[in-house]
């Protein structure tokens, strides 16, 4: 009997290790391709930002972000992250940022993979060379710009 109950003791404690350990985790790899989708060779896709909007999460919690390393593989620290919706947003200058769209439990893992496509230099906009102020909106559906009020 002393056995059993020694088992099932045992067994307790490492479920709640298990479980008090875990949190939210978001990690993957991220590849530079060229204009025709090949991996771009030469050109490291370290520093690149990759950004973690929780679109569930009060505005204190829902953002976080990190940076790609050499290799091209990121990761969220422990417990930076909680459970939502969440919008990974990948982007370098130069090529066309990627997002998708994950969901997070309490313990849940999630592997992204990204792949950057280089923008073409022929269709790139320079804010510096545009000619009307709809070229130098970056991001048209976020800007929010109301008029002074008298």
């Amino acid at each position: 009997m002393n056995r059993k109950t020694n088992l099932l003791f045992l067994l307790v404690i490492t479920l709640v290790l298990v479980v008090v350990g875990c949190s939210p985790k978001i990690y993957g790899t991220l590849q530079l391709m060229d204009p025709h989708m090949k991996p771009v060779v030469g050109e490291s896709p370290q520093g690149t930002v990759v950004n973690m909007i929780n679109t569930t999460a009060t505005l204190e919690d829902a953002s976080y972000s990190v940076s790609v390393d050499e290799e091209g593989k990121f990761e969220s620290e422990e417990d930076a992250l909680t459970p939502g919706t969440y919008k990974v947003e990948a982007n370098k200058i130069g090529y066309v940022t990627e997002t998708q769209t994950v969901e997070l439990g309490s313990c849940t893992s999630t592997e992204l993979e990204f792949k950057l496509k280089k923008i073409h230099e022929g269709k790139r906009r320079s804010i510096e060379g545009s000619k009307t102020d709809a070229d130098k909106i970056v991001n048209p559906g976020e800007v929010n710009i109301r008029p002074p009020m008298m």
